[in-house]
């Protein structure tokens, strides 16, 4: 099997892209209701592009600490999940991770009537994913010194 490398950087790059994005959800908008959703359109898709960015990012970096590891994948979800089991979460976090997947889709593919639906799940699990994160920092940190 050849060697994967991804782009120097990338994915550290693409971590603290991820940690950017989860400072500005917490600060910006974790308190927002669903009246303030609803009634404010220009919030409305501000706070779903930034969950989306959250998650397409970390879906792309776990894909790529899968490919590194020849851990094969058939969708996001997977990808998600065989990163947190990689990372070793418990069984019950990578399903909880990997759900996050398929909200993500519902965001890019503007399922309306589940948007709202997705935010606060992602604000539900923000935790967690602030878990992946830290897990998936220490891991490209630990590589770094090793190389």
């Amino acid at each position: 099997m050849p060697e994967f490398n991804y782009a120097a950087g990338r994915i550290l790059e693409s971590l603290q892209f991820i940690s950017k994005e989860m400072k500005e959800f917490k600060s910006d908008y974790s308190d927002k209701t669903l009246s303030d959703y609803k009634n404010d359109i220009k919030l409305q898709k501000l706070m779903d592009r930034t969950v989306e960015n959250i998650l397409t990012a970390l879906i792309e970096v776990c894909g790529t600490l899968n490919t590194e590891n020849g851990t094969t994948f058939s969708n996001y979800q997977e990808a998600i999940k065989e990163c947190a089991k990689f990372l070793k979460f418990t069984d019950e976090q990578q399903n909880k991770l990997g759900r996050l997947a398929n909200l993500r889709n519902r965001l890019a593919h503007r399922y309306l009537n589940f948007r709202w639906q997705v935010i606060r799940t992602f604000h539900t699990e923000m935790n967690l994913v602030t878990e992946l994160i830290d897990a998936l920092f220490k891991r490209e940190e630990t590589k770094a010194l090793n190389e």
